[in-house]
């Protein structure tokens, strides 16, 4: 096999296994969560927004085509169905399920608005797959960005415990390795998109280093 094709073959490797393995990582809050029957510090939005962030890219990689994205972000969208199916829903208090059921509305709405918009008002299947790469590269940084609250928390307290230090290197290998598949396939949605997730990743192991997690225990132990 020439090196291109070996090249190739590794960026295609790295983004199905880093992607799936980054997706997987809900399982263990999911067990948590049953084994404690507990919700109180549960986020039910990041769930809703990465099965919408999914069936958005499989539908841009069914219009071109691609393989990977198609069964990358399948199995996602599969994944995050069946956590959000798997929630403990009844352990969750009246307002907080209303809360739960107006958020899930609202995306539901946007999917359905968008998806209404993409294939009945877009009749060209270029412009269309312009329009709905456009799409999901801004809704994918968004995501990418929406945590940056969370890092100016960790500066004011001083405090990495609400960071996750394998999900930030899974993080951080995911959006390398499709800078790289998008960088391969000049498509500037996927490169793009992801170039967001590289740079928080960093910021976060920054902050990892300046806030070590130890050193963070044995700060509230001296406090207790």
């Amino acid at each position: 096999m020439e090196a291109g094709g070996l090249l190739d073959s590794f960026i295609y490797g790295a983004c199905v296994v880093f992607t799936l393995g980054m997706f997987s990582a809900g399982l263990s809050d999911l067990r948590h969560m049953r084994m404690t029957r507990s919700v109180d510090n549960v986020q039910f939005l990041p769930f809703l927004t990465t099965e919408v962030n999914n069936l958005g890219w499989l539908s841009y990689g069914a219009l071109k085509g691609d393989g990977i994205l198609i069964v990358v972000n399948a199995v996602g969208a599969a994944l995050q169905t069946l956590y959000i199916l798997a929630l403990p829903w009844t352990h969750l208090s009246a307002a907080r399920f209303r809360v739960v059921l107006l958020q899930t509305a609202t995306l539901l709405g946007v999917l359905l608005l968008g998806y209404g918009y993409f294939w009945l008002l877009v009749p060209d299947p270029e412009g269309r797959l312009q329009q709905l790469g456009l799409f999901c590269s801004v809704f994918t940084i968004s995501m990418y960005l929406s945590p940056l609250a969370d890092l100016a928390k960790v500066i004011q307290t001083k405090s990495t415990q609400c960071l996750s230090y394998p999900l930030t290197i899974a993080t951080l290998l995911t959006s390398a390795s499709w800078c790289l598949y998008g960088f391969q396939l000049r498509d500037p949605y996927i490169m793009v998109s992801n170039f967001p997730g590289i740079v928080t990743s960093f910021i976060r192991f920054w902050l990892f280093w300046k806030y070590p997690q130890e050193q963070d225990r044995n700060y509230r132990l001296l406090q207790t």
